[in-house]
């Protein structure tokens, strides 16, 4: 599977928090339209269907990214 550029990964998992955390509820309860939209365009980037699992998808996706790998080539 594609993953996306470590760099953009960390954008939107950073994005999709803060807007979690700062966007009001629609008149529903419902998160806010761009939460909506950054958790979307997270599980499209992670391959997953839900908002949850495509944040862990994308933390260990960050994690492995900042890993130092054998032989002393950076990743990516």
């Amino acid at each position: 599977m594609l993953m996306p550029d470590p760099a953009v990964l960390r954008g939107l998992v950073d994005a999709y928090e803060a807007a979690a955390r700062d966007e009001p509820a629609d008149a529903t309860g419902e998160p806010g339209p761009r939460t909506r939209d950054l958790a979307y365009t997270l599980c499209v980037s992670t391959g997953t269907r839900d908002v949850r699992r495509a944040l862990e998808t994308a933390r260990r996706h960050l994690t492995d990214a900042s890993a130092p790998v054998p032989g002393g080539a950076t990743p990516g």
